[in-house]
């Protein structure tokens, strides 16, 4: 008997059982909604983050479509602002078509998961112009991707799951071909080589209305770390030659 309560209470499966508790206590956290550590990026309103550019010259605006809107703006707001501190001042996830909407048009989510109205899941983000480049957050788009795969991200089937990035400019037009161009030719040196196909997809489209999304879905895996998400790290720019030029 002594023996069993010993073996019941030995180092090794004490830290087996709180190992295994740790992670159903995290799935439960994260199914119920219960915060995560905090992004680097402060959260704002609705209305801040729509003023925030005309307050600053500093300041501008960036869209992008990469899948989930979720896991994009994670890769924006938590991941590129603990790279470049200062960088991402703040995102929103949300909705933008290619073309202008009609008057008195504001697309629900689940109308846009129907794939029928057009809209892509983006995340826009404002961004300080003296701490990053448009150009590098292009490049970061490409890090955490797939834009071989038209309308389609892992699980994520549709058109509005598409890669494209919504220019807000001429110049943000220019330089969203430019990056374009430097991961087509990094693909075609075998310089990356994690995704499904060998042609850049990524739509370069003028930016339109952005309709941002109901709010349990902003910062969404921040509230739920654990939360659904196709989105990972698939190369970096240090190990990339050719694509720099």
């Amino acid at each position: 008997g002594d023996r069993m309560t010993r073996a019941s209470t030995s180092p090794l499966l004490l830290a087996v059982f709180v190992a295994g508790m740790g992670n159903v206590t995290g799935r439960i956290a994260a199914d119920l909604g219960i915060p995560g550590k905090s992004w680097p990026t402060p959260r704002t309103t609705e209305t801040e983050f729509a003023a925030l550019t005309r307050s600053d010259g500093d300041l501008d605006r960036a869209t992008f479509g990469a899948g989930c809107y979720w896991g994009t703006e994670r890769w924006f707001a938590n991941n590129l602002e603990t790279k470049r501190p200062g960088c991402v001042r703040a995102t929103s996830v949300g909705f933008m078509g290619p073309e202008p909407p009609r008057e008195g048009e504001f697309p629900t989510y689940k109308e846009v998961c129907t794939g029928r109205t057009g809209h892509v899941e983006v995340v826009q983000i404002v961004y300080d112009k003296t701490k990053c480049t448009y150009e590098e957050l292009n490049e970061h788009l490409y890090t955490f991707h797939d834009p071989t795969t038209k309308n389609r991200q892992g699980n994520d089937h549709g058109p509005q799951y598409a890669s494209v990035v919504f220019a807000h400019d001429e110049s943000q037009r220019k330089t969203a071909e430019k990056v374009k161009a430097k991961v087509q030719r990094a693909i075609d040196a075998g310089e990356i080589t994690d995704y499904a196909g060998a042609k850049v997809r990524t739509a370069v489209e003028d930016a339109t209305v952005f309709f941002p999304a109901h709010e349990d879905h902003q910062r969404y895996l921040e509230k739920r770390p654990g939360g659904y998400c196709n989105h990972r790290q698939r190369f970096s720019w240090e190990g990339v030659k050719l694509g720099r030029m």
